[in-house]
């Protein structure tokens, strides 16, 4: 009697066992299932919100960032207030990514547009009405520096210069069109080395010195694409030349 007993025991644990393993592998495909219908809604429901609430915080300011989904090369879009211009520059990646200079949220300069190039890369637009006037890239390493010059010198008061290194945009830079650069706004144009990262915005006849621009050394220390730095950007809103 107690060796049928411990069989009959053993028989109804194996039954459980047997149990408990099939309603776990009937709520394992459930679960799946729920965890991926939520994780569907709620990609949605981020997807919906994150432009609302980018909308309303930018409405605060007199700055305003636009949804990055209409952005396209230039990113992120901004606007701003009555007689400015906006503007975007990032420079190039190593000798690899080129530069790009957008206006207004429009692309005026880019490898899109097949009008970038190595070295020091220019837009001219006229400070009243935003129009652009010229663009050019000028290689600083195994070009000619003068075509820059006789563009720099070129340049009428009340223009707005916007200009964004790629590879190298020092080593064919002379003292000569340093100064023009500088009589342009530009305080950092002068310690511009070797495969620098650097851009700019200033005006022909602008009386201080611009506070937009950035420099960033070239130090294999420290530097992200080995021999050449990280790229750098810079954004804002130009106000118009009013006479």
């Amino acid at each position: 009697m107690l060796t049928v007993r411990i069989g009959n025991t053993k028989m109804a644990r194996r039954q459980n066992y047997r149990r408990v393993l099939q309603c776990v592998l009937m709520l394992v495909p459930a679960v799946i299932f729920i965890t991926v219908i939520l994780q569907k809604y709620n990609n949605l429901f981020t997807a919906e919100w994150t432009p609302a609430l980018s909308e309303g915080s930018a409405e605060s300011g007199q700055t305003k960032t636009l949804s990055k989904q209409s952005a396209g090369p230039c990113s992120p879009q901004r606007e701003c207030p009555e007689h400015h211009f906006s503007f975007f520059i990032q420079s190039g990646a190593a000798s690899v990514v080129a530069p790009k200079i957008c206006v207004e949220n429009n692309l005026v300069l880019g490898a899109v547009k097949n009008n970038a190039g190595h070295g020091i890369n220019v837009v001219i637009i006229n400070g009243k009405t935003g129009e652009v006037i010229n663009t050019g890239h000028f290689n600083m390493y195994s070009g000619d520096v003068k075509p820059l010059i006789e563009l720099l010198k070129s340049i009428e008061k009340g223009a707005i210069v916007l200009m964004a290194s790629y590879d190298d945009p020092s080593s064919k830079l002379t003292e000569d069109a340093r100064k023009l650069i500088a009589e342009l706004g530009s305080s950092m144009v002068q310690s511009l080395n070797f495969r620098d990262n650097w851009v700019f915005v200033g005006g022909k006849g602008a009386m201080v010195k611009s506070s937009f621009e950035k420099h960033l050394k070239n130090d294999n220390a420290k530097n992200k694409y080995q021999n050449w730095p990280e790229l750098i950007e810079l954004q804002g809103c130009i106000p118009k030349y009013l006479e």
